[in-house]
């Protein structure tokens, strides 16, 4: 798109109207607010020089952008409006020059992997209405691989990133803790979460990183800048020949469908043999679950940005997040804080023993999702009354990256009933342009749909 910008063909302008005319159009409900006039003065004077220069842009309805709504996409919330940008969306605007339109959907606090709430009703996926993109960042998924845009902000904080991406047929890259700032006023929490995009190719989620990438002295924990990610891209393969690889269908203690696994398999088999990586059989990749005291903890940050508005709004929000809060009550003790604290030094050590240079693998190969994507409205699968405590079957995939801090990248590889499937590779820290290299690979040897079927080019 920047291309066809710079050569003249086509200017930002026609771009945004076209974008804000398919959304318009769209049923997808991927959007739950557009700044039409501020994307329209942009995009008249957007520089194309720039690496995003007039490309529109989704801001998941989580990230800060000062005068938006600042909802959490939770009702009681609903008149809040920002008082900051984020760094990663401010540097999208200024060193990448993208026009920013509004706000894709997401889940209540990020809090649930479907993207359906109380304020603004359920997201569909493009590739079957009725099937949910998953969550937190469903919205942005859903409009990207809908064809309303071309990319959109999403964040991780236990796989909402790789799930929506894996539901949707996207590119899907958890980076490294720390990597893209979560500044300004970032609250840690459970220091699991780290912010990026979701996209249709391998090449714009490394110029993403070029652009978004690097220390920001509000954002302490994160990481020095690193240069050349797009550059680099298919630079890596000899460092990839005779990597270690495991392959692990119950990654987190999920439970997959195995018609799913048996095609991430082979498309797993295929890559291992295509760069000289090596299979690792009976590789030791179990992995401690965090349990109900870990999803107490999370609770408590939600609870604390409703406020004095608890309990009383209780009847207002989704099921779940009322579950989880009701569930908090009272729960948290210095035992409960104790347990989380141990098991989390449990989850490292294992982690630490799995991708062990000298004795462990490089990379784990696993699914994204335990299964193809279920309906948008809920419940949530393989959890009692569409309710549990921790991330359930839908998020012990994804999860374990998060509490380690370490990258994985949910890549397309086909589709089960006509509904996509993301293989996810794991691997350890600030190895991201590997795994860019490994998708790469995937993208020139199987390539995948740049939108769903019969959304508009």
């Amino acid at each position: 798109m920047v291309e066809e910008f710079r050569a003249g063909r086509r200017s930002p302008a026609e771009e945004l109207a076209a974008t804000l005319a398919a959304i318009e159009a769209s049923t997808l409900n991927a959007f739950s607010f557009l700044a039409p006039h501020e994307a329209e003065s942009a995009a008249a004077t957007a520089d194309v020089s720039k690496p995003f220069g007039g490309v529109p842009l989704g801001v998941k309805q989580l990230d800060s952008v000062q005068g938006w709504p600042d909802t959490h996409a939770s009702v009681p919330l609903r008149d809040h409006v920002a008082g900051h940008t984020s760094t990663m969306v401010q540097r999208l605007r200024d060193i990448g020059g993208a026009v920013t339109i509004g706000q894709t959907t997401a889940s209540e606090f990020g809090g649930v992997n479907v993207t359906r709430t109380v304020l603004h009703g359920a997201t569909q996926n493009p590739w079957q209405h009725g099937r949910t993109p998953g969550g937190s960042s469903g919205g942005a998924a859903a409009a990207v691989s809908g064809g309303l845009l071309t990319l959109a902000t999403a964040g991780d904080g236990g796989g909402s990133i790789r799930i929506p991406a894996g539901f949707t047929g996207l590119v899907g890259l958890k980076a490294t803790l720390g990597r893209i700032p979560r500044g300004p006023k970032a609250k840690y929490g459970n220091l699991t979460v780290t912010v990026g995009c979701v996209s249709r190719s391998v090449r714009d989620t490394a110029r993403w990183f070029d652009v978004c990438n690097g220390f920001d002295p509000r954002d302490p924990i994160s990481l020095p800048r690193v240069e050349g990610w797009e550059t680099g891209l298919g630079t890596h393969l000899a460092e990839l020949r005779g990597a270690r690889v495991a392959f692990a269908p119950d990654w987190g203690n999920a439970t997959v469908s195995p018609v799913m696994w048996e095609l991430l398999e082979a498309a797993g088999v295929e890559l291992v043999q295509h760069l000289g990586m090596k299979r690792v059989d009976g590789a030791d990749t179990a992995v401690p679950r965090m349990g109900t005291a870990w999803a107490i903890s999370g609770n408590l940050e939600i609870e604390e940005q409703l406020r004095d508005l608890w309990p009383e709004c209780a009847d207002t929000l989704t099921p779940e997040i009322q579950f989880g809060l009701t569930m908090t009550q009272g729960a948290y003790n210095s035992a409960v804080r104790g347990k989380i604290e141990r098991r989390r030094m449990e989850v490292n050590e294992a982690m630490a023993r799995i991708f062990d240079p000298a004795d462990g693998v490089d990379f784990v190969m696993t699914a994204t999702n335990p299964d193809i994507a279920f309906d948008a409205e809920g419940p949530l699968p393989g959890v009692f009354g569409g309710l549990e405590a921790g991330p359930g079957n839908n998020g012990r995939l994804t999860f374990p990256a998060n509490l380690h801090g370490n990258p994985a990248i949910s890549i397309p590889a086909g589709t089960v009933d006509g509904l996509p499937i993301g293989l996810q590779i794991l691997g350890r820290h600030f190895t991201e342009p590997l795994l860019l290299d490994l998708a790469l690979t995937v993208e020139r040897t199987r390539p995948w749909p740049l939108v769903a079927p019969g959304a508009p080019a």
